[in-house]
């Protein structure tokens, strides 16, 4: 494996080399592989139909269209349990999941994946007809409706009332299995509260005009974290490290067009809308557009990366361990260039 230590310098180098390639050839195969070349490793990139996806199908675009150096096959799922089967079964080499779901796999797989970068920061909001909500303790007697025990949603929910006063026993929760389901219980239940990441809030509010959003939950967490606490992370990428050994400069290549990707999704918005309807994410380029600016969509990797993750694994895991995997993941979990 190469030295994980690289020198920036190292990798402009490859980089403009790829470009250089690109550019010298007159078409290009729809796999990404510039012609002439021995035949490309495909990188099998598994996200979950939402705002991980979303900071994707710029590059997405770009594969099929023949327009960057990595040759690609893009899978995406509604759970994070069939991506990591996948990866398990070695189908899947990078695959974009929930935070502290990266670290419970990198303790199953006794350190086989390393996480690459952050791809979403909060994007999780509580909704409402009652516009009385101004806070967390707000939330005392009322019914909170939300998605997936265990996920990103109720852990951050569960800090947040312990972290303002509350507890479990303070509200009711309401599980369902569906964001859809959550939509449909609010609109029969005027002064529930409801718990959705984005696109699902904004969906949600088109389709309910009395929805508003009450608490930014990445707000309430920043406020309980205090200056320089740690940050909601929703979102990372992991490599299966056996590829990336064999491969860092294809991974390499893949976080460059992460990063492109990323950054398109939120200063093309309109455009990055249209690509979102035409991979089935969002049905409709209104609610796409509407949606991306409160996906919270980043590329964020390196130190910086290892601090904002490793800053909220820990708060989770002052909740309860076994939400990371029992422990916090070692230094070798962050997979850090230079």
């Amino acid at each position: 494996m190469m030295n994980r230590k690289k020198t920036k310098a190292v990798w402009l180098v490859l980089v403009m080399a790829c470009v250089l390639l690109l550019a010298a050839c007159g078409g290009k195969e729809t796999t990404g592989t510039a012609e002439g070349e021995d035949a490309a490793e495909t990188v099998r990139v598994g996200s979950l139909k939402g705002p991980t996806s979303i900071g994707l199908v710029r590059l997405m675009e770009e594969s099929a269209n023949g327009e960057v150096q990595n040759q690609y096959a893009f899978t995406m799922e509604t759970a994070a349990d069939t991506l990591l089967g996948l990866m398990a079964q070695g189908e899947l080499d990078i695959a974009l999941v929930p935070a502290n779901v990266a670290s419970v796999f990198y303790h199953k797989t006794q350190g086989g994946v390393s996480v690459i970068d952050i791809n979403t920061l909060g994007v999780i909001y509580m909704v409402s007809s009652d516009v009385s909500i101004k806070g967390m303790e707000d939330l005392a007697g009322r019914t909170v409706c939300l998605t997936g025990k265990g996920t990103t949603p109720d852990l951050a929910l569960q800090y947040l009332l312990g972290a303002y006063g509350l507890s479990v026993d303070d509200v009711t929760l309401e599980y369902k299995s569906e964001a859809t389901e959550v939509a449909a219980f609010l609109a029969e239940t005027p002064d529930a509260v409801g718990l959705l990441p984005q696109p699902f809030v904004t969906a949600a509010m088109m389709q309910n005009e009395s929805l508003q959003i009450v608490l930014d939950m990445t707000e309430q967490w920043n406020m309980a974290q205090g200056e320089g606490g740690s940050t909601l992370v929703t979102g990372v990428t992991i490599v299966r490290n056996e590829f990336l050994e064999e491969h860092e400069t294809a991974v390499l290549s893949f976080m460059a067009d992460h990063k492109a990707s990323a950054e398109y999704a939120n200063t093309e918005t309109a455009a990055a809308a249209e690509l979102v309807v035409a991979q089935g994410i969002i049905e409709k380029a209104p609610v796409a557009e509407a949606a991306i600016p409160y996906c919270n969509i980043v590329y964020i990797d390196g130190t910086e990366m290892k601090t904002a993750l490793s800053g909220y694994l820990g708060v989770l895991e002052g909740q309860n361990a076994e939400f990371i995997g029992g422990s916090l993941p070692e230094d070798a979990f962050y997979y850090i260039y230079e």
